[in-house]
């Protein structure tokens, strides 16, 4: 077995032994899918400041900002009437202290701008986006979540066979070379197919909520277009940070995927266009 054969293996591996235990918890939700989305944020925070910086008290404080963000909308769903005025208070004391820690942290001086913004970024690409996907659950339900797991992974799956397959011509190789047009068709292809799966699949079945899954037949092709552009962008931006760190992985958490963060990247940018058409639907 070659090299790409063997990872592929793992990776299928990988997938076969967490999906079934993200499907569970997701079926929970609540506040175990919130901690574990927390778990989540923390990591895949910790994963991208690591990328630029190295982790002392000021980026450690800002991996547990990252992981604490997750739990406003399932303090939104507890206490409505306090998060609209604690929450921006809360963020504000945060970016006082990060400062603060900084201004003391030992080092040169020139490179505390690069330092912060690594945690600053590390709030809003992991704690902010996945937040969005912890509110896709808690508001809409199961099914709306799974719909987002199931549209961002058919894209990856069916985009790396087809640039595998077929891929000839170069999608963004200044950023990944290895992505083909070819691959990004056979993406789309996906999206749209797992959306409409998700729809054959739930169709009248009882939700944990007791709700129906309202989406139309257009407008899980709807999501699963968009799905099928975001997911790549999310992918190709995750490849930018890493490319401009010299690194290939953003870890070394999940084998044959490389981090959390390596694994979640389309999902972060899926989620929030899922969430517009739950808005919407609902």
């Amino acid at each position: 077995m070659n090299d790409k054969n063997k990872n592929l293996a793992v990776r299928v591996v990988s997938a076969i032994l967490l999906f079934p235990v993200l499907v569970w918890i997701t079926w929970l939700g609540g506040l175990p899918f919130t901690i574990l989305l927390s778990l989540a944020a923390a990591v895949s925070g910790l994963e991208l400041t690591s990328m630029f910086t190295a982790v002392r008290v000021p980026e450690t404080f800002g991996v547990a900002v990252a992981g604490l963000l997750p739990f406003v909308p399932w303090w939104t769903v507890q206490d409505p009437s306090r998060t609209s005025t604690i929450v921006p208070l809360a963020l504000a004391v945060a970016a006082m202290a990060l400062l603060v820690l900084n201004l003391f942290r030992a080092g040169p001086l020139e490179g505390s701008p690069q330092r912060v913004a690594a945690s600053a970024l590390a709030w809003l690409y992991c704690g902010v986006l996945i937040s969005s996907v912890v509110g896709l659950r808690l508001r809409f339900g199961f099914v709306w979540v799974i719909l987002t797991f199931v549209t961002t992974w058919l894209n990856d799956t069916l985009a790396y066979f087809g640039g595998r397959f077929f891929g000839k011509h170069p999608l963004y190789p200044r950023v990944s070379p290895k992505k083909t047009w070819e691959g990004f068709a056979g993406g789309v292809l996906g999206s749209v197919l797992g959306a409409l799966l998700v729809k054959v699949v739930f169709l009248g079945l009882p939700q944990p909520e007791g709700e129906a899954f309202r989406l139309s037949w257009l407008g899980c092709v709807g999501v699963g277009l968009g799905a099928s552009v975001l997911g790549p962008l999310g992918d190709l931006c995750e490849s930018m940070l890493k490319r401009s760190a010299g690194l290939k992985d953003s870890g070394r958490l999940i084998p044959g995927h490389g981090g959390l963060l390596d694994r979640i990247d389309a999902l972060l940018f899926v989620a929030p266009w899922v969430y517009l058409w739950a808005t919407l639907a609902n």
